[in-house]
């Protein structure tokens, strides 16, 4: 009983990582900056990111259709990963509050087994 449970584990796990990753798949990634958080600087005050602050901010992947295809999480340290099938994308980024960036809306083309790499600067507008 014991080796069927494990075999029917090992399966269904096989199944979820080819689903996260698909076969031919490409990477997009990067490291995602953000700023200016406070205004002024004032002693005492700091102004720090937080894992806030990157979980407030999503890229978003769409095909040329405009049809969304990935929306994708910063992690606590800025950076982002995802896996994408071979094409043409756009990328952006979720626009939160007044958020904007001169580095996207970016084309990018995706070729199975190569990574291409998108650093973003988000500005916050905050002065």
């Amino acid at each position: 009983m014991k080796i069927l449970t494990v075999f029917v584990l090992i399966v269904f796990l096989a199944g979820i990582a080819g689903c996260i990753a698909p076969q031919n798949a490409g990477y997009l990634e990067g490291k995602v900056t953000i700023g200016p958080l406070c205004p002024v600087e004032r002693p005492g005050q700091t102004c720090e990111l937080t894992p806030e602050t990157y979980a407030a901010r999503k890229i978003v992947v769409t095909a040329e259709t405009g049809t969304t295809v990935a929306i994708v999480d910063i992690n606590a340290t800025g950076y982002y990963r995802t896996a994408l099938p071979p094409g043409s994308y756009i990328v952006d980024i979720n626009h939160a509050g007044i958020d904007h960036s001169l580095d996207v809306p970016a084309s990018v083309t995706i070729l199975a087994g190569e990574t291409i790499a998108l650093n973003i600067d988000i500005d916050t507008g905050i002065r």
